[in-house]
């Protein structure tokens, strides 16, 4: 399903299954890593590719003095995304990783698909990037800047919310662990 959305292969994972992907032909990587956290040693391993590296923490509101994500974080994502669309020299896989790649990365990967059919649902973006990634749960703050910019009026957001209930009924756990860090909003209409 994401194949109609761009011409090129697509893989989200966390830094833990970077070194998996060394010999996936990925031309390109969008990294999203905690400030502070080294680079990974992994990308040593890959061919010659194009990255845009992004710092910052997992979070949707302030919490305990991390980095919340920016607006200009996901300008620089769809940027990369654009980018992506008109590479003269073609793309052979994009990579998009954070530190799970449950959150940030689903997050990135979502906007970029939306961004690139913009005529096309923002519920069938996240269908598709949860067919990558079944695990997906986007970060919402990222996504409510990509919804403003992309003139999306509330369809990107929809999308991921709904994402967000029909995998917090599935794993329930999931739902208590954004409670106990700070992402009560994305999770609301799930509590009792």
């Amino acid at each position: 399903m994401a194949r109609d959305f761009v011409p090129f292969g697509l893989t989200v994972c966390g830094i833990e299954e970077l070194n998996g992907f060394c010999e996936a032909g990925v031309t390109h990587v969008l990294s999203i890593l905690d400030p502070g956290h080294p680079e990974p040693t992994a990308f040593g391993s890959y061919g010659e590719h194009k990255r845009l590296e992004l710092r910052f923490h997992d979070i949707i509101d302030p919490y305990m003095g991390q980095s919340l994500p920016q607006r200009a974080d996901v300008e620089r994502i769809l940027a990369f995304g654009r980018d992506l669309m008109t590479e003269p020299t073609g793309v052979g896989g994009l990579l998009v990783h954070c530190h799970a790649g449950i959150s940030r990365s689903t997050a990135a990967l979502t906007m970029i698909l939306a961004q690139a059919s913009p005529d096309r649902p923002a519920a069938e973006a996240m269908a598709a990037v949860v067919g990558i990634r079944h695990k997906a749960w986007p970060n919402l703050r990222m996504i409510e800047f990509a919804d403003e910019i992309l003139e999306r009026r509330g369809e990107l957001v929809a999308a991921v919310r709904a994402r967000h209930r029909s995998y917090g009924r599935e794993r329930p756990d999931l739902v208590q662990f954004m409670i106990d860090n700070g992402r009560v909003r994305e999770v609301a209409d799930l509590i009792d």
